[in-house]
Parts: structure tokens; sequence; C-alpha cells
């Protein structure tokens, strides 16, 4: 499960204390909600059949996918290729969903037993076709709760790293990183909290369209 309320509020708390940035921003727009996502292979599932399309595509694909096909691992790794497009799948993305079906039903990826070094299990997680740094990053924030974990690449992440740091530009992922060396062990509260108040800005029209 992701970040507890409690959690969020503690960690939040602590970058407050150490950087007014994150003051000025809790009194602006509050403290975020938590994000929890399940643990597991349909929350990495529904990542996959969710790049690139909308998101009214994406639940249609998915359930389609369940009606016809279900989502154990198992049945998806041994599913014809013409089954999983007639659902919505693009080639690609049939590769990618048969890449996580065969690793986790052979076992050669635990999602229950990923390594508790977050970049190891960024490792492990990239493995999967199509799961790239982000989205392992964003699966251990979200579905593990890992504190720490500092998704530096998402836009919207150094977006709002520049708002509350008063930058004129869009800081890049590298300035992201070297920025919040001195957040750890809160990266991860910062995310959640960072992507509130990037929907708060757009909610009162102060921002940009979300990036993508």
């Amino acid at each position: 499960m992701g970040l507890t309320a409690e959690q969020l509020k503690r960690g939040l708390d602590a970058l407050a204390a150490i950087e007014p940035g994150f003051a000025g921003g809790l009194t602006r727009h509050g403290y975020p909600e938590p994000r929890i996502r399940p643990r597991g292979h349909e929350t990495l599932l529904r990542t996959i059949i969710g790049q690139q399309v909308s998101v009214a595509s994406a639940n249609a694909i998915w359930g389609r996918l369940e009606t016809a096909v279900g989502t154990d691992p198992a049945i998806l790794a041994a599913a014809p290729d013409e089954l999983l497009r007639a659902q919505g799948l693009s080639r690609q993305k049939i590769a990618y969903v048969k890449s996580l079906a065969e690793l986790v039903d052979t076992g050669m990826l635990d999602l229950r037993a990923l390594p508790a070094d977050d970049e190891e299990a960024i490792a492990a997680l990239t493995r999967i076709k199509g799961i790239g740094r982000w989205s392992a990053e964003i699966y251990l924030l979200f579905a593990e709760g890992r504190g720490d974990v500092w998704p530096a690449g998402d836009l919207a992440v150094q977006e709002e790293v520049g708002q509350i740091l008063g930058h004129a530009a869009r800081p890049s992922e590298k300035q992201v990183r070297d920025l919040a060396e001195a957040w750890r062990p809160h990266r991860g509260a910062a995310a959640v909290f960072l992507g509130h108040h990037y929907g708060r800005r757009l909610a009162a029209g102060r921002a940009d369209k979300m990036p993508v």
C-alpha cells in the first residue's frame, strides 16, 4: 500500500522545517490525500494498458480483457496474441503484457518480495518490457509505500519543484535529483505533495496543461 496520511504528514512536516517552499505550499494547498494502489500483478498490468491511451480507453480495454481472458498471469502468458488483440491491445502492448505475465508466472519476479533496496527493486521491475524507471518508481511509491522513492523524471514533479523553489524555468531531471538530496528520507512524501500541488494549481487556473 502507499504512504498513509500519517506518514505523509510526518514526512511533509519534516520537509517544511528544512525547506520554506514546502511550508508555503502546505499553507496554500494543505496536505495531500494518500494515493494507494494494490500491490501485485494487476496494478502493473493496468499501468501497461494505460500507457499512451485515454483513461476511458484504458478502462474499456481492461473491462474487455477481464471478461474475455481474465487477468491471471498464467492465463495471459498462454493466451493467443489474436485473442489479446481482439480486446484492444496493440502488438507492442501484447509483448509487454506477456513479459509481465511470464516473469510473474515463472517466479522470476516475485511482487510480494521485491528487494528492500529501492534501486534493486527498480532494476527488478524494469526487467518487464514496457516498464521503465518512472513506472517502477510510481509502483514502489503508490503500491509499496516506499518513503524515499523519488520519480524525478516526472514532468509534473519537475514543474512543481521549480514552482515551490522559485525557479524561472522548469528544472531538469538531473537538477531535480540533485535538489532533492537534501530531502532524504522523505522524497516519497515530497513527490505525492508535488502532484497534489500541481493539481491544485491546475484547478485554480494557474498551471499550464498537464505535462506529458
